[in-house]
């Protein structure tokens, strides 16, 4: 690996300006979480790279998306809890399994942290440091994507119950509505046999019919919607 020569420590000079900070956590969802966190360690790797070499900017920088990757990370594993059995369990083994991923993203960041400790106090042994953060990033990414298709996987199963759902409530719906179309049939038939007296009764039966009308084409929306969606 080629050295980063350490220099004075400057806020100015020809390094690149540190990146606009990620976005906190929000409403984002799991697996977009997850892919982020795939970015925040390339950057961060970027940013400690660029505070060896005496950027007081990058290393406030890589200190703040160390901060924002290791909280994200507590999310993430902490995801098990808020989930059914069965896709908890998925989650808990992608990260604490005896294959699982999370030793070797504790690893990374814990490197970091040294990394930068050793580059705030100018410490000779910061080129030590960063040729091992250097060293483990590649496992650390293959890591991060492994957490990332787990969190997509789990995205798609939940969909997909979502969706058997969806096709439940509206077969539901499409029974009720056929119902309601054999009341509306019969009341316009008794509404004719009754004549002049029946007009009333025939205005009732023709308000349920075209209500019935209308759950038929919300019902097709939802069929096709939930069709799209799979």
């Amino acid at each position: 690996m080629a050295a980063y020569p350490l220099s004075a420590r400057s806020s100015h000079g020809n390094l690149p300006a540190p990146t606009t900070p990620a976005p906190r956590d929000g409403e984002m969802s799991l697996v977009n979480l997850a892919a982020r966190q795939r970015m925040l360690s390339q950057r961060m790797v970027l940013q400690t790279v660029l505070a060896t070499r005496g950027s007081d900017l990058h290393l406030k920088a890589a200190r703040s998306s160390l901060a924002l990757f290791s909280e994200s990370h507590a999310r993430l594993v902490d995801t098990p809890r808020h989930l059914d059995v069965a896709m908890g369990e998925r989650i808990r083994t992608t990260y604490q399994g005896s294959a699982g991923v999370g030793p070797t993203i504790d690893a990374f960041m814990q490197q970091v942290e040294r990394t930068l400790e050793l580059a705030e106090r100018q410490s000779p042994r910061v080129e030590e440091a960063l040729a091992r953060l250097v060293e483990i990033t590649d496992g650390a990414l293959d890591a991060l994507n492994t957490a990332t298709t787990a969190f997509d996987q789990l995205g798609k199963a939940k969909s997909e119950t979502l969706m058997k759902e969806l096709a439940g409530i509206v077969a539901s719906i499409q029974t009720v509505a056929r119902e309601a179309k054999v009341v509306s049939f019969n009341a316009q038939v008794m509404a004719a046999r009754a004549g002049q007296h029946g007009r009333e009764f025939a205005v009732v039966a023709n308000v349920l019919s075209g209500i019935t009308n209308e759950i038929d084409g919300l019902s097709l929306q939802a069929v096709s919607l939930a069709g799209r969606n799979r």
